[in-house]
């Protein structure tokens, strides 16, 4: 079995390779074991919106912080791939989440700001890569986000860029292997931010508008993941099987027995 050290070491190689690592998000442990089987599949990533909603809790903290890393947990034990989690903020205490993260053997972790001051955050990113190499896992992927533009309202878009790239910088020289920027991002703000952070560092999200990827990989932008759209996905297809039954039909012939 592969240590979560060495699961660690892979993800971010993954990260580092010049070709775009996707992860395509899961909430459960046939989420992920069907994501799992798709050939290409390199790496999984658990969504905090996705799992909170299954477990009946709104996102933002809401679920229990035991709960939200032991559901992460049963996915990463359910794989041989590397597993990375969406911990939203940490839960008041970052370096310890990560810490009970490693302990359910997640190698990697998405972190927001939620827009503190910069020193507070850089400050909770070499505490969480601190911690991380304290359990023997130097090579935690920390995803450090930047809540920038989920948080920018009506701000001057050229003024919230900027703030994006001075806090994903301070977070690589606190120790995060990459940073994330959850944003409907057109090409020239991705060029920008790949240039003042370097290839490889910076993570999107895949949402409707965003280049494709294969330009985004041209671009040098590490990895690409889509947060809760993939449960929205399935949800909308068992929504439309209802409607058909409700029609007079029943299960499409396109069905794949997945379990």
């Amino acid at each position: 079995m592969t240590t979560t050290a060495a699961k660690a070491t892979r993800l971010l190689e993954l990260h580092r390779a010049p070709e775009l690592l996707t992860v395509v998000n899961v909430w459960d442990v046939v989420s992920a074991t069907v994501v799992a089987d798709v050939p290409g599949t390199t790496a999984l990533a658990t969504a905090s919106h996705s799992i909170s909603a299954s477990y009946g809790y709104p996102d933002g903290e809401q679920i229990p912080r035991d709960l939200m890393v032991e559901a992460a947990g049963r996915i990463a034990a359910a794989t041989d791939l590397p597993v990375t989690a969406d911990l939203e903020g940490g839960y008041g205490d970052p370096a310890e989440t990560v810490r009970r993260a490693i302990g359910a053997g997640l190698v990697g972790a998405n972190i927001e700001d939620q827009m503190r001051p910069l020193a507070e955050a850089a400050a909770n990113v070499e505490a969480m890569m601190a911690a991380a190499a304290a359990e023997g896992v130097p090579d935690f992927v920390l995803n450090a986000r930047t809540d920038a533009y989920v948080l920018a309202g009506d701000r001057d878009p050229a003024e919230v860029l900027a703030d994006a790239v001075e806090r994903c910088r301070a977070y690589l020289d606190a120790g995060a292997p990459v940073v994330f920027v959850p944003a409907r991002l057109d090409e020239e703000q991705v060029t920008t931010l790949v240039d003042a952070l370097g290839p490889q560092r910076l993570t999107l999200i895949g949402i409707p508008g965003t280049p494709p990827l294969s330009r985004l990989e041209e671009l040098g932008v590490a990895r690409v993941s889509y947060g809760p759209m993939p449960q929205n996905v399935a949800l909308t297809a068992l929504q439309e099987l209802v409607e058909e039954v409700h029609r007079g039909g029943g299960v499409p012939a396109t069905m794949r027995m997945l379990n």
